[in-house]
């Protein structure tokens, strides 16, 4: 498991090219590098704006078939999500975004989970699998 600092905007960058390494070692094609590079991104984002930083944690994973894959816990302590329903929808932003971020990183991967509470932060679980 590696973990990452989000906390500064040169942090953003770093998480998203400690993601891609990871993808490569796991096996990824150039395809599913962009992907959950993309979703990572989207999600630290948000930890950073909305949250005011955190951590991530990248770790790889393996089925019991063998297939390879990597989960992402991105953590921030910020105001938590007030209506997780409404922050899924595209177009939903409490910021100046376009509001695809969540939905959009939900897309990306296979697994998807948010766990939040008002006022403790966020924590959202992503897992994408290779092929």
């Amino acid at each position: 498991m590696r973990t990452r600092q989000v906390r500064s905007g040169s942090d953003l960058l770093a998480a998203r090219q400690a993601v891609r390494a990871a993808a490569v070692e796991v096996g990824f094609d150039l395809v599913g590098q962009t992907k959950v590079v993309t979703a990572a991104s989207e999600l630290v984002r948000n930890a950073y704006v909305f949250g005011g930083g955190g951590t991530m944690d990248i770790t790889p994973v393996v089925m019991s078939s063998g297939r390879r894959g990597l989960q992402l816990d991105v953590s921030d302590h910020g105001p938590g999500i007030f209506d997780v329903e409404a922050a899924l929808v595209d177009g939903f932003s409490t910021g100046a975004g376009l509001g695809h971020g969540l939905g959009g990183a939900r897309r990306l991967v296979d697994e998807f989970h948010i766990d939040t509470e008002v006022g403790r932060g966020t924590t959202v679980t992503v897992v994408r699998w290779a092929p």
